[in-house]
């Protein structure tokens, strides 16, 4: 087979990337052809994403790809975050600059719905977990502005940017089930539910799967960087779709619990039909879409953002903190000094964690720590003990077991917190690929121009591209007793 060329343009809340995959049929080479940072800016009290910025970034990591490695790209693939969106209108103009979801006007929001629409009926209609960020809630909060009014259409921002380089709107489906405005039974907007709460509709583009040819490059973007008319591929363009989607293992998929570790950890199973049971909704699950029209179970978890919190504080008055010198600080310390759960709304917001975590040590009658290593120490042991108790909320749900949890994403760089996965859940770990999300963009688009078969033969050929490292449990005794203190805090 001749050598294509996929470009994945790879959005994360720290930083971007344009990942260019060279596909011979049986192996992937990944090249990292641009790097660059996502700095949300704040304005007074709003917090917002700077989209014409990444986009130029885009175009930079577009034209790099093509004339640094003197080819013509065979497909572009977008994925971001989820649930943040922007508002165009008549005109195609953006109306305000998109929120990022740690903005604070949607804080209360999802108990002010439930004076509108139960909690039951809302999770009945989407099967998505119930948090302060998603979209739902942020149009919710809008309602009655000069903004909502005037909207035309809405975009996730991933497909912002495929509007921006081809001129098509649409939605991917991956991404609009983390609006909590999709019905996975329907298949379609939540239209329902949305009327019920006096939303429009009319602003929603029709929903395509990943793998669906969006468009192509503009003819005025072909000229500005001297490219060609290459398409661009709808991946899963919500970036743990895409994580998921390059899983490798020789399992079936769903016969295992899989982790997107990053600032985030996405924690769940993959399913074929969405899971909308009483037990679901009590232990606040989501049901996310992927690719094949697959659904994943999933718990999202707060994941590394505390340890990025805290390392951005410590840089403002040190010189700067390494993340490996960290984690070898962490080694050397105490274990189970004190805990704290994850996702306490207190850690969601930007800003002095070093300061909340010791906070919420005091308020919970536990040991304050202030060194670097401790608190690092006390963050990855907390992550770890909450995988526990969602892959145990898991396995009471689904009435299943499950012997093996795969790790993929840039979290799985972090050893340690691997290794403390494993002892905590007492499970093998599996970890790998890094670059799982740009990975599963490029295998999307290969299928999506017939390169390559199907997801079978994406993770055939992903599993002959990279080796993943084992970690097996250990000290299960001292875990378990910690265990019991974790949670008695959640």
């Amino acid at each position: 087979m001749k050598t294509r060329n996929f470009l994945a343009l790879d959005l994360g809340a720290e930083s971007g990337r344009a990942i260019l995959g060279r596909l011979d049929g049986e192996h992937l080479i990944l090249n990292e052809v641009h790097r660059f940072s996502n700095h949300p800016v704040y304005v007074g009290d709003r917090y917002y994403w700077n989209p014409l910025s990444l986009f130029t970034e885009m175009k930079n990591g577009l034209k790099i790809a093509e004339t640094s490695y003197n080819i013509r790209l065979d497909a572009v693939g977008i994925d971001t975050w989820g649930v943040d969106f922007a508002l165009l209108d008549k005109n195609d103009s953006l109306l305000d600059n998109p929120r990022n979801y740690r903005d604070p006007r949607t804080n209360g929001f999802p108990e002010k719905a439930f004076e509108e629409v139960s909690q039951s009926d809302i999770f009945a209609q989407t099967g998505i977990q119930f948090l302060n960020i998603n979209t739902l809630y942020q149009l919710l909060s809008m309602r009655g502005s000069a903004s909502l009014e005037s909207a035309n259409t809405l975009l996730m921002m991933a497909d912002l940017f495929n509007f921006y380089f081809t001129g098509s709107k649409t939605t991917e489906f991956s991404n609009a089930t983390t609006t909590q405005m999709f019905n996975p039974i329907t298949g379609t907007w939540a239209y329902d539910l949305l009327e019920r709460f006096q939303l429009p509709t009319y602003i929603l583009p029709d929903i395509v799967e990943p793998g669906t040819k969006i468009g192509i490059l503009r003819d005025s973007i072909q000229k500005e960087l001297r490219s060609s008319n290459v398409p661009f591929i709808a991946p899963a363009t919500h970036d743990t779709g895409s994580a998921v989607a390059a899983i490798p293992s020789q399992k079936d998929p769903q016969d295992l619990i899989y982790i997107s570790s990053g600032t985030w950890s996405l924690m769940g199973i993959q399913t074929k039909e969405p899971i909308l049971s009483q037990q679901a909704l009590d232990h606040n699950f989501t049901n996310e879409g992927g690719f094949n029209h697959s659904f994943r179970f999933l718990k999202n978890i707060m994941g590394l953002w505390i340890l990025q919190e805290c390392r951005r504080t410590w840089n403002k008055t040190n010189k700067k903190v390494d993340y490996d010198g960290l984690i070898h600080a962490a080694e050397k310390t105490k274990p189970f000094a004190t805990l704290f759960d994850p996702d306490n709304q207190s850690f969601l917001s930007p800003g002095n964690m070093p300061k909340r975590l010791q906070e919420y040590w005091a308020n919970t009658g536990q040991n304050v720590v202030d060194s670097p290593g401790s608190i690092v120490r006390s963050i990855l042991e907390s992550l770890s003990l909450k995988y526990r108790y969602t892959a145990e909320c898991i396995e009471n749900i689904t009435g299943r077991s499950f012997d093996v949890i795969h790790i993929v994403g840039g979290g799985i760089q972090n050893k340690l917190l691997c290794q403390f996965t494993a002892n905590a859940t007492k499970k093998i770990v599996i970890a790998g690929p890094i670059e799982a999300t740009a990975i599963g963009n490029i295998m999307v688009q290969a299928i999506g121009t017939n390169e390559i078969s199907d997801i079978d033969q994406a993770r055939h050929i992903i599993h002959n591209s990279f080796v993943p490292q084992l970690y097996t449990p250990c000290e299960s005794n001292i875990w378990d007793s910690a265990y019991e203190n974790f949670v008695s805090l959640i």
